[in-house]
């Protein structure tokens, strides 16, 4: 077999992240979350409930998806990791989470625009979902044998800013071709793409067959260029896989380092992707937003986490993550206390003139600031991880960064559900994020900035 150049397996890892950010960018965020949440929304209304309490059930619903979802990933990765490990065998896995995500993307097309299938939809996307993050943890696996771990940062952002690039140029797709506004036209005038119809939503729903696709179509380099290495010869159960990473577990009280940036990634990772998860939900249940203005504010958002992710690449191969980690929280923590403050009518309290522009102004500036530094914060805590991986069992050590991120992924979504319960709107819901990213600033004190590699 025809040896694979570096490079050429380098761009094939890259592809991944090409291939699966449109689950991120099209589904989680951009366009089927806030169809979601309108959909739900609507029909608790034509349950009876007032206008304010029917938003918060959305959301409320919406955060329970994500709560579950987070917990069978973060307890199922590091045991999936181990097995692979053991056998040295990754590629397999990818290809059997691929299809989950395939299915589950794909489901998305029968989402019934009056609400009467809210929790199959839920399951469908939730499969998806978990197949996508199982397999991010073995393409994260990856990532030591790719490179020397000077190059780990600028190669970790390469990868998140080309992805990104996939999400802007997928969202456009959809909102040039598809996705229709109130007046049943596209952003640019046109009926949705090959006939769909407008009337039944079937253009917005199209975005579930339409990532599946994608991801299909796009994956193809990864598995043409990217291979494992040599087989281990071993065949291990699951006995094994659950007690190898629970001596991994007993290990970080003897490495300080490692469980204070496990600690910390796992809150800030989570407030983080609170962020990604309602920030769609947000504009529109709390500034009514349509579909197609969410969609123009995902292409902004993700322009930047492209532009932001590699240039923070490069400036990890300068400082380090740590630093950038830093910065990029403190950041973030702003923005969020900016969209808890603001509302259609007022900003931090002071009162706005009626039909003012100016709470669309400051979101659409949040979005560049959480897709830009959202960006460089993911790509900066894959690098500082590495940092902190054993070279022998990458699988499981980013098996266990992915149990530090999802083991608590439920905290963000169900606190926001709760607050959002508590509160009684969709605005203040949001507020624990900013908590989780603070308390997650507070552990990296305790975070060896070169690293802590047994």
């Amino acid at each position: 077999m025809q040896e694979i150049s570096t490079r050429k397996r380098i761009w094939g890892w890259y592809f991944f992240d090409w291939a699966s950010q449109p689950y991120h960018t099209l589904l989680v965020t951009f366009v089927f979350g806030p169809f979601f949440a309108a959909v739900a929304a609507d029909f608790f209304m034509g349950q009876g409930l007032e206008d304010e309490a029917a938003k918060a059930q959305a959301q409320t619903i919406w955060s329970l998806c994500l709560t579950v979802t987070g917990l069978i990933i973060g307890f199922g990765g590091p045991v999936l990791g181990a097995l692979a490990d053991i056998s040295g065998r990754r590629t397999r896995w990818v290809l059997g989470f691929s299809i989950m995500y395939v299915i589950g993307a794909g489901g998305l097309w029968f989402m019934d625009p009056e609400g009467s299938n809210l929790w199959w939809m839920l399951g469908s996307f939730g499969f998806g979902f978990i197949g996508a993050e199982f397999a991010l943890i073995f393409i994260n696996s990856q990532l030591p044998s790719l490179c020397g771990k000077d190059d780990v940062g600028k190669i970790s952002g390469s990868g998140f800013a080309f992805g990104y690039l996939g999400g802007v140029i997928s969202l456009f797709i959809l909102l040039l071709l598809f996705v229709e506004q109130s007046n049943g036209k596209t952003l640019i005038g046109l009926d949705p793409a090959f006939g769909l119809d407008a009337t039944a939503r079937e253009g917005t729903r199209a975005v579930g067959p339409i990532t599946a696709i994608w991801f299909a179509a796009f994956m193809i380099p990864y598995f043409l260029w990217v291979r494992d290495g040599k087989s281990t010869g071993q065949r291990g159960s699951f006995g094994d896989a659950i007690r190898l990473v629970v001596q991994s577990i007993a290990n970080l009280r003897n490495r300080l380092s490692l469980a204070s940036y496990l600690g910390s990634s796992m809150l800030y990772r989570d407030a983080l992707n609170g962020l990604y998860g309602f920030g769609g939900v947000y504009a529109r249940l709390v500034l009514g937003w349509e579909i197609t203005s969410i969609g123009i504010f995902g292409i902004v958002a993700a322009i930047s986490s492209a532009v932001f992710s590699w240039f923070g690449g490069h400036l990890d191969r300068r400082l380090g993550p740590k630093p950038v980690i830093i910065a990029s929280i403190v950041v973030l923590t702003l923005v969020c206390i900016t969209v808890v403050g603001m509302s259609r009518e007022q900003l931090f309290g002071v009162p706005l003139a009626e039909g003012s522009t100016l709470p669309d102004t400051i979101f659409f500036g949040c979005g560049v600031l959480i897709g830009g530094f959202g960006g460089i914060l993911q790509a900066a805590s894959r690098s500082l991880m590495v940092r902190h991986t054993n070279p022998e069992r990458p699988t499981e050590s980013f098996g266990l960064y992915g149990l530090s991120g999802r083991a608590t992924a439920f905290l963000a979504p169900a606190l926001i559900g709760v607050a959002t319960t508590v509160t009684g709107s969709a605005r203040l819901g949001i507020s624990p994020v900013v908590f989780l990213f603070i308390l997650g600033l507070i552990l990296l004190i305790w975070v060896r900035a070169e690293g802590d590699q047994e």
